[in-house]
């Protein structure tokens, strides 16, 4: 192996002061160093204790504690009767909620006894009905990952995200009845706004004539996307029970006269022609490799040369958003049986071998939620 370099060798230089005791005694004490030792140290004890953190959000959510706070403060012996619970045991979640900015310790009451409030995080979980419904559904999340290495070792067998997501592991996802259907795309919805409110305002859309929303769920995004385009005729692809759904909520929102649903899978010659942008929004990392390319072939079938295809979803090693890309999806898809996160290259690379030209990345707002590339289908078309 050649010589490492500097960088190498200053890597290594810092590993083993880490790694020593008395260089973090030391750290901790010189007014310099102390204040990088004491985030480091914040750092790694939030990792350590993560778990704790999302079951006090989850006691949060599941009692309904913000919504008991929309009004304002109220008295902490309140509040124990609302929650249902022993006025220590209500005691003890309002201090762990305030500790992590989820509720505010406020001014007491007439007689003395402490109020809380909403604090800044709780007001935003109170502002977001999708968030809320992904931590009511994190139960089964944190089931399959307790014990994370036989999950990575593939030895954890059976497990609840993917029998959630049922079409993952089915042989013949079309197939998959409306029952097994219901509760992720009840999810998908409840979760569709906010990241339709990023694609939306990274990539105008009134500049097409017809969209096809592949793997659509409910129609969350067609909905969105027609207030934002007017003009723009929709159409939708999912498996048929969640077709089925699509079309009552797109009727719902009096979008039936410009919609049309349609049931079926990804596979070539299976997608509907007739539209010049076609949008994959938190689809490809679904899949692993092989199907990811299926879907991007089968889409640059479907359109005509010049068309557009507008993929979104969450993306690895994204600026800012690294642990969401890197952790919460490569271990939540993982339990899931299907898919992994992408780095944006490897997106862009993909859809160039898909038959796709001039890839082109758009800035989010929230690169946490999704990041969005867009690219033109080739003027040949590619055998599948």
């Amino acid at each position: 192996m050649p010589a490492p370099g500097l960088p190498e060798w200053l890597r290594a230089w810092r590993d083993r002061r880490l790694a020593s005791p008395a260089f973090r005694a030391w750290a901790t004490r010189f007014p310099l160093t102390r204040p990088i030792a004491r985030r480091r140290s914040r750092a790694l004890f939030d990792l350590c204790a993560g778990f704790v953190y999302a079951q006090v959000l989850a006691a949060c959510v599941q009692l309904e504690l913000f919504e008991a706070l929309r009004d304002g403060p109220l008295p902490a012996g309140a509040l124990a009767v609302r929650l249902g619970l022993p006025g220590d045991s209500a005691a003890r979640l309002l201090e762990a909620a305030t500790s992590l900015r989820l509720l505010e310790r406020r001014r007491a009451d007439a007689a003395g006894e402490p109020r809380w409030g909403l604090g800044p995080l709780g007001a935003a979980m109170l502002g977001d009905a999708g968030l809320a419904a992904m931590v009511r559904h994190h139960a089964a999340l944190y089931a399959d990952l307790a014990d994370p290495v036989a999950l990575l070792r593939r030895e954890a067998g059976d497990t609840a995200l993917g029998r959630y997501w049922a079409y993952a592991g089915a042989d013949q996802p079309e197939a998959v009845p409306g029952a097994a259907v219901a509760d992720y795309s009840a999810l998908m919805a409840a979760t569709q706004p906010m990241v339709a409110a990023e694609v939306l305002a990274a990539y105008d859309l009134s500049r097409h004539r017809c969209l096809l929303d592949l793997g659509g769920g409910e129609g969350g995004f067609l909905v969105a996307a027609a207030q934002a385009a007017p003009r723009l005729h929709l159409m939708l692809l999912d498996l048929p029970a969640v077709a089925d759904r699509a079309r009552i909520r797109l009727a719902a929102a009096g979008l039936s006269g410009r919609s049309t649903v349609h049931g079926g899978s990804f596979l070539p010659g299976s997608l509907p022609p007739g539209a010049d942008c076609i949008s994959l929004v938190r689809v490809v990392h679904d899949h692993d490799d092989a199907a990811a390319m299926t879907i991007l072939r089968a889409a640059r079938q479907a359109l005509p040369p010049g068309g557009t295809l507008l993929l979104a979803e969450p993306m690895a090693a994204e600026a800012g958003a690294e642990p969401m890309g890197g952790a919460y999806f490569g271990f939540y898809l993982l339990a899931m049986g299907s898919g992994r996160p992408r780095r944006a290259e490897e997106l862009t690379a993909m859809l160039v071998q898909a038959g796709f030209v001039r890839p082109r990345r758009h800035r989010t707002r929230l690169p946490l939620l999704c990041g969005v590339i867009s690219a033109q289908a080739s003027g040949a078309r590619l055998s599948i």
